[in-house]
C-alpha cells in the first residue's frame, strides 16, 4: 500500500520531504519519475509527483536487516529500469531487482572486497557490467550473469574514492584515490593503468565525465578545488580550476550547459553551488535549503538542466528548481580595492564609473597608470551581465614612508622567548626605538613595568628608587620628629601615636635635620621627593645590614626603648637605621640622642604595587588598538611574550585571526623561520597544527631508485645505505643537501666546503654542481 510522506512546498515546484534517517546517496531512474535514497538506516524509493514525493517501496525488509542494507552509495541503471546496485559499508556489493515478486528484492551479493565499498557504477551502455571501488585500494568489474568478478584492478595506492565510466569511450573508466592521484584504465587491461596524474594536494573525493565533450574530466578534492582536465592530449592538462570554501564531496556536470557543473561539500558548508567554470570566483547559482551537509546530488533528467535533486544529513530530500536558486552575482560588489606589499593601490570598477563623470577630480596621491580593459564578446546564450571593467594602479612614491622594511627588521630582531620577561620587553623596546617607532618602544617599556616582579628586578635599576618604592610617602618623616615620637610612644598606644606623627608631619614649620647641611622637607601625597636626599646609599639586603655597625653609644639607648613595658615593640616592626653618605660621615659623628633617628614602619598604609591582573583590561584594549591599526605584528608579539598573563582575557577566535594575519604577512615576505617560530609559540590549536601538515618526505634509494618503504637508513630491496654523503661516504642522519641536476649530495657542511674548491660533483659523475 502506498504511503504519503511528509511533504511541503517551498515555492513553485521546489519541494522536499522528511526522511526516516540521514541519506548517504541518491540516484534517479531513467525516465526521471522515481528516486532511490540510500543510507546507513534508510533504503527507499520515492515517486516524484506534482504534489510532492510519494514513498513507493521500502527495500529494508526483515526483522533485523543485515549490514548489506547499510549503504554508502547507490546507483540506478540507466538502461534497465528495475536494476539497482548498492555499495555496503561491510565491503559487499549488492544488486537489487525490483521486478522480483517477493518482498526481498536482493538479487546478487558480491563479497570480494575486504573493506568498505565507496562507489558503484554501471556501464552506460552495457547492461550486465558493474564497476566498484573500495577502501582496500582495489576496483572490481562484475558481470551480473556470473557470481563473481571478472576483473580486478589494483591502483597500487590508497583507497579508491570514486569510479566513473566514460560517456564516450566504451572501454575507459576513471578512478580517484586518497593520495591525490587520478588513474585512467582500460577494462580490457586489468594489469596496469593507461594513465596516471596527480590532480589534487590531498584526497580526490569525486570525479565526473563531461556528457558532451569527450575528454573533459572534472575532479574535486579536500584541497577545496574543482579542476577540469583535458584528457585528449598526451598529458592531462588542467584547463579550468574553481576554488570553493570547503572540501568537495560531489561534482556533477549540468545537462545541456557545457560550462556548468554542480558541487556540494563534505563538511562545514551546507549549500549546493552551480559554477560556470569560466567564472571560477563566484557561483553562478546557489541552493541554500539544506540545514546540514549535502551528501548526494543528481540532475533529475539527463536532458533537463532546470531540476536538481539532493539528499542530506538533515534527513531531507529536496527537489530544487533552478528558477528559485539565489544568484550571488546579483549581490556582489562590482568594485574592487587592494593594497600591494609596498603601498601600491589597485582599483577596479566599471568603465562607466571611471570615465562617465565629466567633473570628476583626479585621483590623489598618484596618477592613473596601467589601465586594463576587459571586454567580453556578446553571446546571446550567455546569462552573464555584460560588464566592462577598468583597472587602475597607483604606485606609491619612493620616499620610503610606505615601505615595509621596518616590518621585516622587526620580525627578524624581536625576541619572543628564551629570556626572562623583563629582558624580552627591554630588548623589543630597544629594537622598536632603533627603528624609529617610539610609541611601540614605550608600549614595551610600560608592559615591563606593569607585569615585572618588583621583588626580583631583572635589570640593575636604581636601587634608591626601589628602596623608596617599598616605603610609602605617608610614612616618611624627618629624624628629629621620629625621636619625639618614640618618647611619646611610652605613654600612648600605637594608634594614637600614628595619629600624632601624621599631625606633626603636616606642620608648616621646617626644621633642619641633624647631620645634614640644609633643610629637608617631607611632604604627603603627590609631593616629589629626591630619593638621593632621603636615601643616599645603595639598598642593601638583610645580610649586608647585619654587617653594618653603628657607633657604640647607640646600643644602650635601643635597649632602654625596648624595656619600656608601656609600649612593647610589635614583632612585625623592623627598625632600620638611616644611612649617610661617605662625605658626611667624615665631617661629623652621631651623638647618643641622634642615634635614635631611625625609620620604623610597622604596617604599610597601602600596597606598594598593583597586581598584574589590574592592568589586563588596559592591555586588552591596547592590543585591540594595534590590531585595528593593522599592526598585527605588535598584537601577536605581545600576546606571545605575555603568555598566560593576558591570553585568557582575549577571545580565542580573535587570537586565531591575529595569528593567521601575522603568519600570512610573514610568509608573503618569505620570513619562513619567523613564521614557524610564531606557529610553535602559539597556543591556539588551529595555529599549532599548521606546521604539522605535509611533514612526511617520501624518498627513493640512491642505488636502486626504488621507494624507501621501511624506517631506517638501509634499503630493504638492495640492502645498501640510502643517504650516503658523496664527500665523507658516511650515512647522512641530519640535514641533507643534494644537486637537482645529478641527484648526488651529502652533509651540508661537507658539500659547501667541497664546492669552494671545485665545481665538479664530489661523486665523480662529471656534473658541474652549484650551491645557491
Amino acid at each position: 500500500m502506498e504511503k504519503m510522506a511528509c511533504v511541503s512546498t517551498v515555492s513553485g515546484r521546489t519541494m522536499f520531504c522528511h526522511l526516516d534517517a540521514p541519506a548517504n546517496a541518491i540516484s534517479v531512474c531513467r525516465d526521471a519519475t522515481q528516486v532511490v535514497v540510500a543510507g546507513r538506516n534508510i533504503f527507499k524509493i520515492y515517486a516524484m509527483e506534482e504534489d510532492g514525493f510519494v514513498e513507493r517501496l521500502n527495500l529494508r525488509v526483515g526483522r533485523k536487516p543485515s549490514l548489506n542494507f547499510s549503504c554508502a552509495d547507490v546507483m540506478w541503471h540507466q538502461m534497465e529500469e528495475n536494476l539497482l546496485a548498492t555499495a555496503a559499508t561491510n565491503g559487499a556489493v549488492v544488486t537489487w531487482n525490483l521486478a522480483r515478486p517477493c518482498r526481498n528484492k536482493q538479487e546478487h551479493l558480491f563479497t570480494e572486497h575486504k573493506r568498505t565499498v565507496n562507489k558503484v557504477c554501471f556501464h552506460p551502455t552495457e547492461v550486465h557490467m558493474l564497476l566498484s571501488g573500495s577502501q582496500d585500494g582495489f576496483m572490481k568489474c562484475f558481470d551480473l550473469r556470473k557470481k563473481e568478478s571478472v576483473s580486478t584492478f589494483s591502483g597500487q595506492s590508497e583507497s579508491v574514492r570514486d569510479v566513473q565510466f566514460s560517456m564516450k569511450d566504451y572501454f575507459t573508466f576513471a578512478a580517484s584515490f586518497e593520495n591525490g592521484n587520478v588513474q585512467l584504465w582500460d577494462i580490457r587491461r586489468p594489469d596496469r593503468y593507461e594513465r596516471m596524474f596527480t590532480a589534487h594536494t590531498g584526497p580526490v573525493f569525486c570525479c565526473d565525465w563531461h556528457p558532451e565533450d569527450r575528454g573533459w574530466l572534472a575532479t574535486g578534492g579536500r584541497d577545496k578545488m574543482v579542476k577540469v582536465w583535458d584528457m585528449t592530449t598526451n598529458r592531462a592538462k588542467e584547463i579550468y580550476c574553481v576554488q570553493t570554501i570547503a572540501s568537495v564531496a560531489r561534482v556533477k556536470w549540468r545537462p545541456e550547459r557545457r560550462w556548468h557543473l554542480a558541487t556540494c561539500s563534505m563538511m562545514v558548508d551546507h549549500n549546493i553551488y552551480v559554477w560556470d567554470v569560466r567564472r571560477p570566483f563566484i557561483p553562478f547559482a546557489t541552493f541554500e535549503e539544506h540545514k546540514d551537509v549535502t551528501t548526494g546530488i543528481v540532475w533529475r533528467h539527463q536532458h533537463d538542466p532546470y531540476v536538481l535533486l539532493s539528499g542530506s544529513k538533515d534527513s531531507t530530500l529536496y527537489q530544487h528548481m533552478f528558477k528559485d536558486a539565489s544568484r550571488p552575482v546579483d549581490r556582489a560588489n562590482p568594485e574592487g580595492l587592494c593594497f600591494g606589499l609596498f603601498g601600491d593601490l589597485a582599483f577596479a570598477a566599471k568603465e562607466s564609473l571611471m570615465t562617465g563623470e565629466a567633473g570628476r577630480k583626479p585621483y590623489p596621491a598618484g596618477d592613473r597608470r596601467y589601465p586594463i580593459f576587459f571586454f567580453k564578446k556578446p553571446d546571446v546564450t550567455e546569462q552573464f551581465a555584460q560588464v566592462a571593467s577598468a583597472l587602475s594602479v597607483f604606485e606609491s612614491e619612493a620616499d620610503g614612508s610606505s615601505r615595509m622594511d621596518w616590518f621585516i627588521k622587526t620580525a627578524r630582531r624581536y625576541l619572543l622567548s628564551g629570556k626572562p620577561f623583563a629582558e624580552l620587553c627591554d630588548h623589543n623596546a630597544k629594537v622598536a626605538k632603533e627603528l624609529n617607532r617610539p610609541q611601540v618602544s614605550t608600549t614595551w617599556t610600560m608592559l615591563r613595568i606593569m607585569f615585572s616582579d618588583p621583588g626580583n628586578p631583572a635589570l640593575p635599576a636604581n636601587h634608591n628608587m626601589s628602596k623608596l618604592g617599598n616605603i610609602p610617602l605617608m610614612n616618611s618623616f624627618n629624624l628629629k620628629e621620629m625621636s619625639s615620637a618614640l618618647n611619646e610612644r611610652n605613654k600612648e598606644n600605637r594608634q594614637d601615636n600614628l595619629h600624632n606623627l601624621e599631625t606633626n608631619l603636616n606642620n608648616d614649620e621646617n626644621e633642619e635635620t641633624e647631620g645634614s647641611d640644609g633643610q629637608a622637607e617631607y611632604l604627603f601625597g603627590d609631593a616629589e621627593l629626591d630619593d638621593d636626599d632621603l636615601y643616599s646609599m645603595e639598598h642593601e639586603n638583610q645580610a649586608e645590614e647585619a654587617e653594618f655597625s653603628l657607633p657604640q653609644e647607640a646600643f644602650p639607648l635601643r635597649h632602654e626603648i625596648v624595656d619600656h613595658p608601656s609600649a612593647p615593640e610589635p614583632p612585625a616592626e623592623k627598625p632600620e637605621s638611616p644611612q649617610v653618605s661617605g662625605s658626611e660621615a667624615e665631617s661629623f659623628c652621631l651623638t647618643p640622642m641622634e642615634s635614635i633617628s631611625l625609620i620604623s614602619v610597622s604596617q604599610l598604609l597601602y600596597q606598594p604595587q598593583l597586581p598584574p591582573s589590574f592592568f589586563c583590561p588596559v592591555v586588552r584594549e591596547m592590543l585591540d588598538y594595534y590590531a585595528e591599526q593593522g599592526d598585527v605584528q605588535m598584537a601577536v608579539s605581545v600576546l606571545i611574550v605575555l603568555g598566560d598573563r593576558i591570553r585568557k582575557e582575549i577571545d580565542e577566535l580573535t587570537q586565531e585571526h591575529w595569528y593567521m594575519s601575522y603568519i600570512d604577512l610573514l610568509q608573503r615576505f618569505e620570513l619562513w623561520n619567523v613564521s614557524n617560530e610564531v606557529i610553535k609559540l602559539s597556543t591556539c590549536s588551529a595555529i599549532t597544527c599548521l606546521n604539522q601538515a605535509s611533514t612526511t618526505l617520501h624518498i627513493n634509494c640512491s642505488n636502486c631508485k626504488r621507494p624507501m618503504s621501511n624506517k631506517g637508513w638501509i634499503c630493504d630491496r638492495c640492502h645498501q645505505c640510502a643517504s650516503v654523503c658523496a664527500v665523507c661516504h658516511h650515512v647522512v642522519k641530519g640535514l641533507f643537501v643534494w644537486c637537482q641536476g645529478c641527484s648526488h649530495g651529502g652533509h651540508l657542511e661537507h658539500v659547501m666546503e667541497w664546492l669552494k674548491r671545485s665545481n665538479h660533483c664530489p661523486a665523480g659523475c662529471g656534473h658541474l654542481c652549484e650551491y645557491t
